[in-house]
């Protein structure tokens, strides 16, 4: 992305008790060459920092009694302010939360295609509704489980973003041709030795018809996802030819070892190869 000839940054604040473990974080890998190329910068702002008794407290008992404590809103809801100012104006707020909506593939296209957003990483039982009803545009979620705090959600809300502007990753196809890019799963990948513990990499992918491993892949990605995640199979249109790959594999899957197969279902993983795929009938 660019904006007159200049690459466009996107910039991320972070609000946390933990600015260490975000600040290590972001510092390696594909984030980590992110920033030191300028396409993405981190800000961290910790609520200790705006309490403004002599220990410092940054939670509180609830309301109505129960076990665990609430972030203290006024420290929080300052920590939040601050590091807004220093984001282009009409970044999001977003609260990493268990009640949140998923975090998909579309959501951190749709985030990294913005100027900016913060994150709010949540500790102790929460934090008090009337902030999220003041300061907080939205709730995210990255899985129907329960952290001790919101730094490691965070991180993978920035690492999903940041993977996907350009000049981040080495080759750029990565993220568009990887799992969810098209809404599928990925398919299988091999790489040397051609034969491995007696498992040999699909001959396909050996022949060099570049036709031939497109649709090769494309089958792999459709039966997998129909096979490990059917709920997101329902969300893509599928064509003719989609839905022929998926049968073929279908087929394939249910036939006898070393019983003849479709022309592409036959050249999958279970042709001797590394990535045995199992049936749910396994």
């Amino acid at each position: 992305m660019s904006d007159g000839g200049r690459t466009r940054r996107l910039a991320i604040e972070v609000v946390t008790l933990f600015p260490e473990f975000v600040a290590g974080a972001v510092r390696v890998g594909v984030v980590g060459r992110a920033l030191e190329r300028g396409i993405v910068s981190v800000g961290i702002e910790d609520p200790r920092s705006h309490a403004t008794d002599v220990h410092r407290t940054v939670d509180d008992r609830p309301y109505g009694g129960g076990p665990g404590m609430l972030l203290a809103v006024e420290p929080l809801a300052t920590a939040i302010e601050t590091a807004r100012r220093r984001l282009p104006a009409g970044s999001p707020v977003l609260y990493l939360s268990a009640q949140g909506r998923p975090f998909t593939q579309a959501r951190a296209r749709q985030l990294a295609d913005g100027a900016g957003f913060l994150l709010l990483a949540g500790r102790y039982e929460g934090v008090d509704e009337r902030l999220i009803e003041e300061l907080v545009d939205e709730e995210l979620s990255i899985g129907d489980y329960v952290l001790s705090g919101g730094e490691l959600a965070a991180c993978v809300v920035i690492d999903a973003c940041a993977r996907l502007l350009p000049g981040v990753l080495l080759n750029e196809r990565s993220a568009v041709e990887e799992s969810f890019g098209a809404g599928l799963l990925d398919w299988p990948h091999y790489t040397r030795p051609e034969t491995w513990r007696e498992r040999t990499v699909p001959a396909v992918l050996r022949g060099g018809n570049h036709a031939d491993v497109a649709r090769w892949r494309r089958q792999q990605a459709l039966g997998r996802t129909a096979e490990r995640r059917p709920d997101l199979l329902d969300r893509v249109a599928l064509n003719d030819l989609d839905a022929r790959l998926l049968q073929e594999y279908r087929a394939a899957r249910a036939a006898p070892p070393g019983a003849a197969a479709g022309p592409a279902a036959g050249q999958g993983p279970e042709d001797n190869t590394g990535d045995r795929q199992r049936s749910p009938a396994d």
